[in-house]
């Protein structure tokens, strides 16, 4: 396994984009160029940082808070009284957990759901809340978030697949 490849696999698969990449591979590959630190990674935390660390010889730094805060895992959930069925949310899904068709509810299939954000700055009614997946799961089972977070390698196909249909943006390289 090459060391992006290594990088990589320790990443969340979020791919929500906070490291200031287009995704997690994109960020494996800043980090394994040297060009990126290893700090970038909210949805990792502190966790990813000191496996990044070790894997790659290097001091653990504390998690860059220009790319956000560690939190526990969440779950988009669509307010389905709220929601107007524009279809804005679909597209920057990057594991297609949102489905819906123009002027028909969308709902989040809880099983792909990353909670990377990347849904909510979207929606002209905001109807979509992110909720800790532990919260979530207390709503009890009228609710699509009781169900496990998915796998980084699940997240890593869907994203790929997602990829096919809508290129990744591209942003900016980081200030440092």
């Amino acid at each position: 396994m090459s060391l992006l490849e290594r990088i990589d696999a320790l990443l969340p698969q979020t791919q929500c984009t906070r490291c200031g990449y287009a995704g997690c591979l994109p960020y494996a590959s800043a980090i394994a160029a040297g060009a990126a630190p290893i700090n970038r990674c909210p949805p990792g935390g502190a966790h990813t940082i000191a496996a990044l660390a070790a894997l790659l010889g290097r001091s653990a730094l504390p998690l860059d808070a220009r790319c956000g805060i560690e939190a526990p895992p969440a779950v988009a959930v669509i307010d389905a009284d709220a929601c107007v069925g524009c279809a804005r949310c679909l597209p920057p899904c990057p594991t297609d957990a949102i489905i819906g068709a123009r002027k028909l509810l969308h709902t989040v299939i809880a099983e792909l759901c990353t909670g990377c954000e990347l849904c909510l700055p979207v929606c002209p009614v905001d109807c979509i809340v992110m909720l800790p997946r532990a919260a979530a799961d207390d709503l009890g089972a009228a609710t699509p978030a009781r169900a496990p977070a998915p796998s980084s390698a699940d997240s890593r196909r869907r994203h790929q697949s997602h990829l096919l249909r809508h290129p990744a943006p591209r942003l900016a390289p980081p200030s440092p």
